[in-house]
């Protein structure tokens, strides 16, 4: 019979969905109220007269003494607001990443008043803006109050506000696959089914909201091109790696302009009055360069400039940008980016045109890609750059050159720059933000891949005083009870022996926490974390069918990230061997040492074989002897090898003061054996035998293979010396 009971995570998906209807609905709602009041506020201050319609442009305007006097009334409302609530200021999503990351999702919902109601004002008035900015703030606003007023979780909260976020964007632009891809990579950081669900709902509501009340049609009309295959291709890549210097440039300037505005003795209030004194200055000379300019946008695609007027907006909407977001006034940043990224490939086309006469290209071709490419690169995000342009224009023959012209150009700005115009800012705040989003190996690992197998128990009949001089020796900070059957009855604690007093021949049984917190071995390595922080515990008996089959600590979750880290490291290829040969390869040196490996005077001596032989190779090894504890060894020789690479010689290039960084003791190279009981352990390059193995005295002989000559270095305490050859 099927069972329809829900778990409490599918109550919690279905809570997530039923939230983000109204989410999306009211993200929508705020979406089309914002660019109506963007309309209404032009057609105010600009046509003089009251409208309730699409945004229209300015840029078709005559220069009048009308715009200075309106934008300088603006921004000085603006600053007012500011006051109120600072969040306002600049384009917004990296206070939504900020909430994200820093505030536990939470965004005080006056922002979802203050933050369209100032950048309304500030595009209404000329300002050379987006809108995409604002509404995504505003959408995240609503979503993060509604997980505010209901009981949730901090991870549920962040995403509802991504949801609000990603339907703010998709009202906006009618561009829902891109507003996902924005919500995951920006402010969700991870991409799971309880997550994409709602952000889904959310987003398909609201792009609903804007194919019926602004049509379903594209946001601009693509250009008539002829894209041929991979003869042009070549010319695209071209382009894609100028758009990366371009989105440098863009960045660069952002954050000079940022800078400038910030180390000014100018009262903060001022700020924006002076950003929009230069902005209308600069439209009084290129119109093109005030407002969201879509329909700008639309004639750079058509093709109806030339390589002087496309320059001159390509730079004069570059500045006024600049100095208008740098001072402070609320925007976006999408809509200029993405006309920054046109003109650029417009003029890209002109002088590719010009130089290779009959190369038969389309400029508006070259446009499109350019903004996917330069939006890409300069936000960080080129997913969505390239599903966004595809969404905007509804052309996708273009798509190839597209995806290659944007991966392209983020190449470059990721080599060039290490913030993006989203990041730089949460940088200086010191949040770090991650760019990948990978699999949490944590959640991937079960215990029983990690645990220690060999469980060091004792016996409910053992003494209160054999156990707390075993505690105290420091074998471990707590044991297993674990009876004659294997079934574990308790956890023995130092805080359960220590902190009272009991008679010393008292079993142990009766100081044992009965309260017994276990782990299953199937339980993932986050299962087991939220135990250990719930309990506030270090150590969890791994328990199976009531029997302890291992034990699971702080210390082997850590080191499963070990595995992780290994995808990363460099493996010998096919050619290795050949490479090998031709390269300068110096004697192998083994290293026989105990489990503290010697420490500082090791590295000395290390240091010094180095400088007789700079490419000489180490292989350390470790006898134990039989009967040793082989996973408490292990852990010891991982942990003092890692004390050995921090206490590692410079390299060649290195000065004397950066000795404990070096990792690789210059052009030695180090390879670690693992530690294992010497009669059974054997090498590569000899084997380790027992001749002696008792608790006094111990002494081993290395025994090589014919004909190697290997030196070796030693630090231990007791006789190691060379054997006859096997």
């Amino acid at each position: 019979m099927l069972d329809t009971r829900l778990t409490p995570s599918t109550r919690r998906l279905l809570l997530l969905v039923g939230l983000a209807v109204p989410v999306g609905l009211t993200a929508g709602g705020a979406a089309y109220l914002l660019i109506r009041t963007i309309s209404l506020i032009t057609h105010i201050v600009f046509y003089g007269d009251v409208a309730w319609g699409s945004i229209p442009p300015i840029s078709d305007l005559d220069p009048s003494p009308r715009l200075p006097i309106a934008a300088a009334i603006g921004a000085l409302i603006i600053a007012i607001i500011a006051r109120v609530a600072p969040i306002i200021r600049g384009h917004g999503i990296p206070e939504a990443m900020e909430a994200v990351l820093r505030r536990d999702s939470r965004i005080a919902p006056r922002t979802a008043i203050a933050k369209p109601l100032t950048a309304a004002i500030a595009i209404g008035t000329g300002g050379p803006f987006g809108a995409e900015g604002p509404i995504i703030v505003t959408g995240g606003a609503i979503g993060s109050l509604a997980g505010q007023i209901l009981k949730v979780t901090p991870s549920e909260r962040k995403i509802l506000l991504a949801s609000g976020a990603a339907a703010g964007m998709a009202a906006t632009f009618g561009a829902p696959l891109a507003a996902i891809l924005l919500a995951i990579e920006l402010l969700l950081f991870e991409l799971s089914v309880r997550s994409l669900i709602p952000l889904t709902v959310a987003t398909s509501i609201a792009g609903g909201i804007h194919s019926a009340v602004f049509g379903n049609g594209p946001l601009f009309d693509a250009p008539r091109h002829d894209y041929a295959g991979l003869d042009k291709l070549p010319v695209y890549a071209v382009l894609g790696l100028m758009s990366g210097l371009v989105a440098v440039v863009i960045a660069r300037g952002l954050f000079r302009a940022e800078r400038s505005f910030r180390s000014s003795r100018i009262s903060i209030f001022w700020h924006p009055l002076i950003g929009s004194l230069v902005f209308a200055t600069i439209g009084l000379l290129v119109p093109r360069s005030l407002g969201v300019g879509y329909n700008v946008i639309d004639d750079v695609l058509a093709g109806q400039l030339t390589l002087i007027p496309l320059a001159a907006v390509l730079v004069a909407k570059m500045v006024s940008w600049w100095v208008a977001l740098g001072s402070g006034t609320s925007g976006g940043t999408l809509a200029p980016v993405l006309l920054m990224g046109a003109s650029f490939g417009g003029v890209f086309a002109i002088i590719a045109l010009h130089i290779i006469p009959g190369l038969n290209i389309s400029e508006g071709a070259f446009a499109m890609v350019g903004m996917a490419a330069v939006f890409g690169a300069a936000t960080g995000a080129p997913l969505t750059a390239m599903v966004f342009v595809l969404e905007i224009t509804r052309d996708f023959e273009v798509v190839l050159p597209l995806m290659l012209a944007t991966v392209l150009s983020a190449l470059v700005f990721s080599v060039l720059s290490d913030e993006t115009i989203y990041t730089e800012k949460l940088s200086r705040r010191g949040i770090r933000v991650g760019n990948e989003l990978v699999a949490d190996s944590l959640r991937t690992t079960a215990v029983a891949d990690v645990m220690n197998r060999l469980v060091d128990s004792v016996s409910p009949d053992d003494t209160v005083g054999h156990v707390a001089d075993r505690i105290l020796r420091g074998d471990h900070g707590a044991f297993p009870v674990v009876d004659a059957e294997g079934r574990c009855l308790g956890m023995v604690t130092r805080r359960d022996l220590l902190t009272e007093e009991h008679p010393r021949d008292a079993p142990v049984s009766q100081v044992t926490s009965s309260d017994l917190v276990r782990v299953g071995p199937k339980a993932s390595l986050v299962d087991a974390m939220q135990v250990m922080a719930q309990e506030d515990v270090t150590h969890i008996p791994v328990i199976d069918d009531g029997v302890i089959v291992g034990i699971c600590t702080r210390a082997d979750i850590v080191r499963s990230r070990s595995d992780e880290l290994a995808l990363e490291r460099l493996e010998p290829g096919w050619l290795a061997p050949v490479v090998q040969r031709r390269s300068r390869v110096g004697r192998r040196i083994i290293v026989v040492g105990n489990q503290s490996l010697g420490g500082q005077a090791l590295a000395a001596e290390l240091e010094r074989r180095v400088a007789l032989e700079p490419f000489s190779r180490f292989h350390i090894v470790v006898p134990l002897p039989v009967g040793g504890d082989l996973t408490a060894a292990r852990e010891r020789l991982e942990n003092q090898l890692g004390l050995l690479d921090d206490l590692g010689p410079p390299t060649a290039h290195k000065r004397s003061e950066d000795r404990s960084k070096s990792s690789n003791f210059g052009s030695a190279s180090m390879k670690k054996y693992i530690v294992g009981t010497p009669s059974k352990m054997v090498t590569r390059c000899c084997s380790i035998k027992p001749i002696v193995s008792t608790a006094s005295k111990r002494s081993f002989r290395i025994s090589l293979p014919p004909k190697k000559k290997t030196p070796f270095i030693t630090t231990l305490p007791y006789t190691c010396e060379h054997g006859s050859a096997e």
